[in-house]
């Protein structure tokens, strides 16, 4: 089980701010071998669901009310640790991210970038393909949203 919890940048103490960091760096710059700005200035704006096993951030995404991102509400930066991704946190972070956006958004409606090998893990969140796949940052991605 992992602890979930949903925080403002001004409430991320400092020790969770740099596994944030240093989780998204591992698996989206290292592990995907992806030379990208993932400090992108956004943090600030974004509510961060944050999943943690003893004390530790293993999973992640940021989410942003309409118009902050996209002209929907949305979640991304969606990461799960590589040595805890067989125990479903993927799935967990991901319904307590879509309950954020009810909760702390008042809105349904939610847009992702995902990446294309993913789209059945979205789908089986009730996220449906959008328009064309496209690259971003090197790597197929597709619009997806959930009502």
């Amino acid at each position: 089980m992992i602890a979930i919890t949903v925080k403002t940048f001004k409430e991320l103490s400092t020790i969770e701010l740099y596994q944030i960091l240093q989780l998204r760096s591992a698996v989206f710059v290292v592990e995907q071998d992806c030379v990208y700005q993932d400090v992108d200035g956004k943090d600030q704006k974004a509510l961060h669901v944050i999943g943690k096993k003893e004390g530790r951030i293993v999973a992640y995404t940021r989410i942003f009310k309409p118009g902050d991102y996209f002209e929907e509400a949305s979640i991304g930066r969606v990461v799960v640790s590589q040595e805890e991704r067989k125990f479903g946190y993927g799935i967990d972070i991901m319904k307590a991210s879509i309950k954020a956006v009810h909760e702390h958004l008042r809105t349904k409606k939610i847009r992702i970038s995902a990446q294309e090998y993913l789209t059945k893990f979205y789908n089986s969140l009730g996220f449906i393909e959008t328009g064309e796949g496209y690259l971003e940052d090197g790597i197929p991605h597709i619009a997806m949203i959930r009502e």
